[in-house]
């Protein structure tokens, strides 16, 4: 298990969370989430809860803190607080 390193960029964060390298952010994270074809914020949202409708969609900042359980982070830097 390992945590994101200071300094990595969002879409490092996204690859270290999904098992991938090099994938663009939108790729990395489909693969997190395990959807397809979804944006961004759509497949984190999906990953955080699979019943939760577009209209219900948190922002990236919101969503990434809602995944690490933390609060008030930005995108990044709540990624980087997610131990896999």
């Amino acid at each position: 298990m390992a945590l994101g390193k200071e300094g990595s960029s969002l879409n490092a964060e996204l690859n270290r969370l999904a098992g991938t390298t090099g994938k663009a952010d939108q790729g990395a994270a489909n693969a997190y989430a395990n959807t397809s074809g979804k944006g961004i914020i759509g497949a984190l949202n999906i990953k955080a809860s699979a019943s939760r409708q577009p209209n219900n969609f948190k922002g990236l900042n919101a969503i990434c803190n809602e995944l690490a359980g933390t609060t008030g982070k930005s995108a990044v830097v709540a990624l980087r607080s997610i131990n896999v």
